[in-house]
């Protein structure tokens, strides 16, 4: 594969950007535009919610006619009951990503979810397995001794973890303490002895549109989704009795069953949803700040074909593979 590249330093493309950004539609128009080259890129997602099987709706799921024929990977993995973890995300979507190696393939990761993108690119620090005796012995002492007491204690013995945690913080001090006890070493050690990250050298595009244009573009998304079957999406999750499960915890499921059973009017749930979706965005955005070097684009319909021209020659000079593009013309 080019380039010639260490374990962890192999190329892989990430797609950014905040919900109803055009990240797939994106992604999937990158990779035509490479496949017409006899590049093939394959996309891995990386979205909290599209994991599950069975909805596809309430969580802008990619259709089998908007993939384009690009292959994609990590949609569909996990039961409806399950509860996902990004740990378990980063294991899985790196297997995918191996495969799409061998197959002579790029991978190219588009998502919304940062926590996901971080575990998969940094790896994911997440502790041994729960210790429930441990944690109960640790919550009644918290009830007796206080919340303050509990970080005093922590600070004893992980003076590290505890100055980056609030004392009201209380379910992360007894987890850090409940680790120690269960380990004998301090979370904060365990940390950085944790395994090299996964990729050293991602290289990250994004897009984002001004609040604005990006307020009206949700409010279209939502809309077009409770007409075109969340509605029927949230009612089959409750009729399974999921209402608390993980996959339930989507934008705007609450609403759209209230709206579903009458409980609500559509208007008042478009905007309940829109404003969801627009404060998840703002979460978003903060999560991509923390990113470096990643190249932003603003994909305007008029400008379409010039970012995605741009962004494939930033790949393609990312990939090594001027030279290739060349001898090929």
């Amino acid at each position: 594969m080019s380039p010639s590249q260490s374990q962890n330093s192999r190329p892989v493309i990430i797609v950014v950007g905040t919900t109803c950004s055009g990240k797939t539609a994106f992604g999937v128009a990158l990779a035509g535009r490479f496949r017409e080259e006899g590049v093939s890129l394959e996309i891995v997602g990386a979205d909290a919610r599209q994991i599950y099987r069975g909805i596809g709706v309430g969580t802008a799921k990619p259709g089998e006619d908007e993939r384009g024929g690009v292959p994609h990977h990590m949609l569909d993995v996990a039961e409806l009951g399950e509860t996902y973890s990004a740990a378990r995300y980063a294991d899985e979507a790196t297997l995918r990503i191996e495969e799409i190696y061998r197959r002579g393939a790029y991978p190219l990761v588009v998502g919304g979810s940062g926590l996901y993108i971080r575990a998969l690119v940094e790896g994911f620090f997440d502790g041994p397995e729960a210790q429930p005796e441990i944690r109960k012995r640790l919550e009644m002492e918290a009830s007796r001794r206080g919340y303050v007491a509990m970080h005093k204690r922590l600070a004893a013995v992980d003076p590290e973890t505890a100055a980056k945690l609030h004392p009201n913080d209380l379910r992360r001090v007894v987890r850090a303490l409940e680790v120690y006890e269960a380990t004998g070493r301090p979370v904060s050690r365990l940390r950085a002895e944790q395994k090299a990250p996964r990729f050293t050298c991602p290289l990250y595009i994004g897009l984002r549109y001004p609040p604005s244009v990006l307020a009206e573009r949700i409010e279209r998304r939502v809309r077009r989704m409770l007409s075109d079957g969340m509605l029927d999406e949230v009612a089959m999750l409750a009729g399974k009795n999921l209402t608390d499960a993980r996959v339930f915890e989507g934008l705007g499921f609450q609403e759209a069953l209230a709206l579903r059973r009458g409980q609500m009017a559509e208007d008042e749930a478009v905007r309940e949803i829109s404003r969801l979706h627009r404060s998840y965005a703002k979460r978003q955005r903060t999560w991509f700040r923390k990113l470096e070097g990643v190249n932003w684009y603003e994909p305007r319909e008029k400008n379409f074909e010039v970012i995605l021209e741009k962004a494939h020659d930033k790949v393609s000079r990312y990939l090594g593979l001027e030279s290739h593009m060349e001898g090929s013309s």
